[in-house]
């Protein structure tokens, strides 16, 4: 029976073998461009001579057009997550007189908030000045 620093690398080739859901290749194609059926593809071949001479400028050009198309991909699927997590939310600009609640985090407000079971809300109070859209 192997032991798991024996399966490691056979975790990692499937890992970087399988397609990402973001861009849309897996990470061996982004890197490698072109994606292994098999451990045994990346074995040399007997005709080696073939895969040497081919166009450096082409293979560069494409690597570098691949990279290209998945920095749009990933754009493209952060854009729709952005959308999606901002879909109910409602941008709210305060003036100078409205009456506010502030949300007491343990983070923010560690001398207000020392136990989970206390009020996570205070207020209301009076906005004084409005420095910014967010303060």
């Amino acid at each position: 029976m192997k032991t798991w620093k024996e399966c490691l690398p056979y975790a990692e080739f499937a890992y970087n073998r399988v397609v990402n859901f973001t861009t849309s290749y897996s990470p061996f194609e982004i890197v490698y461009y072109f994606n292994p059926l098999s451990s045994l593809d990346l074995l040399p071949l007997p005709n080696i001579f073939a895969m040497i001479n081919k166009d450096g400028l082409s293979k560069a050009n494409f690597v570098k057009s691949l990279h290209e198309k998945v920095k749009a991909q990933i754009e493209k699927k952060v854009e729709q997550y952005a959308r999606y997590a901002n879909k109910s939310r409602e941008k709210m600009v305060f003036k100078s007189g409205d009456l506010v609640w502030i949300h007491l985090r343990k983070n923010r407000f560690p001398s207000k908030r020392k136990s989970k079971l206390q009020e996570r809300e205070d207020g209301p109070f009076k906005v004084l000045e409005r420095i910014s859209d967010n303060t």
